[in-house]
């Protein structure tokens, strides 16, 4: 083949290779202000803003009102007459960009580390900031995420990434923030498949066995506590000072959970050490939300859309539980954990609980202002007030409505991002294919 043809042909095969790929290039901090005028803006708060402007300026908001104008003369106006303003939406636990293809290729996925008690483990230096799903998440309106490993007794530490960004240095809003622990079961529950054909039973005491797990547990922790009050070690434990966030309260301590006999364990976390503890899964909250209220533990409920966690629940169990907790006063956020979907059902979620007992704003609420508080960033994020990062989605209707969320623009810290995707891509594909665009 003639060299020149050859040369074309690689060309060619590269654009095309290219083209494929996701058009989401990080975008650089944009200059001038952006003021968004005529929108109906839900603060994040509660509060609801008709006919009203926001003007972002350096990363920041410098303004929010009914009545505003730019205070720069060459600002940007968006128009939002008949749009629906809302603060980025927030996964506060999440496996995103360290999994990338669910129950599938191994080479994909770095969210687990070997080993039982693994403090160490920091999730960030791990985290793929070109994932596909994180671009379909920025265009569902989820901006900011917390990165969380996976597996053992102790898994590591996450950090919250914003997602417009180059590498994990650039994705990094706050690090480290926590560490994760995962508490055994005190429940067993019989294989029906294994009694119908008559198949051996499992008859250790689950109970008996996971206080002794906890026994375990605890000591290790009052051995990290020991280390660190010593003034000066011979040796450096890596582990022991991963822990040392969680004795200052500078870190907080994420314990997953769903039944109650874990969450009065989680209690006792709480009284002995005096850490600051967030619950996470609580399918059972709703039965201790005044204990957990007395003693200023967080909770964020997993997935919303599933069946109750034990046989004599409602049957929408799920669904009243947000409900139940801010009746009693529990800080709560919502998450969407689900393989399928991808996490993209955050704000549906929501949209259940709305229908369940919550207001939307409430409900909003939960995904966004809520998240940042359990997240400790609710001082940069959560909701739209000046001071705070720009953070912001711009929605043709609810965001909580499926029928009606199409998000028409997004903000990470000022920025524009972009919101295409894969998905987008294969729509205007599929569109000039049959003529219809």
């Amino acid at each position: 083949m003639n060299k020149s043809i050859y040369s074309v042909c690689c060309f060619l095969i590269l654009f095309s290779t290219a083209r494929a790929q996701d058009d989401v290039y990080p975008v650089r901090e944009q200059p001038g202000s952006v003021v968004i005028t005529n929108a109906t803006i839900h603060v994040g708060n509660g509060q609801v803003i008709e006919n009203g402007s926001i003007e972002m300026s350096g990363g920041k908001i410098i303004q929010v009102g009914s009545q505003i104008s730019a205070t720069q003369p060459n600002a940007r106006i968006i128009d939002g007459k008949g749009k629906q303003v809302y603060p980025g939406l927030i996964l506060p636990v999440t496996d995103l960009g360290l999994k990338e293809i669910a129950n599938g290729v191994r080479g994909s996925n770095d969210y687990e580390e070997i080993g039982e008690y693994n403090p160490s483990i920091r999730s960030i230096v791990a985290y793929n900031t070109d994932s596909r799903i994180i671009n379909t998440l920025k265009a569902n309106g989820i901006l900011l995420a917390n990165v969380t490993p996976k597996g053992g007794t102790i898994s590591g530490s996450s950090t919250v990434v914003q997602l417009d960004a180059w590498n994990w240095e650039d994705a990094a809003y706050k690090m480290d923030i926590a560490i994760h622990l995962n508490l055994p079961s005190f429940i067993s529950r019989p294989n029906r498949f294994a009694l119908f054909l008559g198949l051996p039973i499992d008859r250790t005491d689950p109970t008996k066995q996971a206080l002794e797990k906890m026994d375990e547990i605890k000591s290790f922790f009052r051995q990290a506590k020991v280390y660190i009050n010593e003034p000066v070690h011979k040796e450096t434990n890596l582990k022991f000072e991963a822990l040392r966030g969680l004795f200052d309260r500078s870190k907080k301590l994420f314990i997953h959970a769903d039944q109650v006999k874990q969450m009065l364990v989680a209690i006792d976390f709480v009284k002995e050490f005096g850490f600051d503890v967030v619950i996470v899964g609580a399918s059972e909250s709703y039965q201790i939300a005044d204990l957990l209220k007395q003693n200023n533990i967080a909770v964020i409920l997993q997935q919303q859309h599933e069946l109750p966690a034990t046989e004599d629940d409602d049957v929408d169990q799920p669904y009243k539980t947000p409900y139940q907790l801010q009746k009693a006063g529990v800080l709560f956020a919502l998450n969407d954990e689900h393989d399928e979907t991808r996490y993209r059902n955050l704000m549906f979620n929501a949209g259940t609980a709305a229908a369940y007992g919550l207001t939307r704003e409430q409900a909003l609420q939960a995904i966004t202002l809520n998240s940042a508080r359990i997240l400790g960033i609710d001082a940069t994020t959560g909701s739209i007030e000046k001071g705070k990062d720009a953070n912001i989605v711009i929605s043709e209707g609810d965001i909580l409505d499926m029928r009606t969320s199409i998000i028409s623009a997004a903000f990470i810290q000022g920025r524009q991002v972009s919101l295409e995707n894969k998905q987008t891509q294969l729509y205007q594909r599929y569109m000039t294919k049959y003529g219809l665009k």
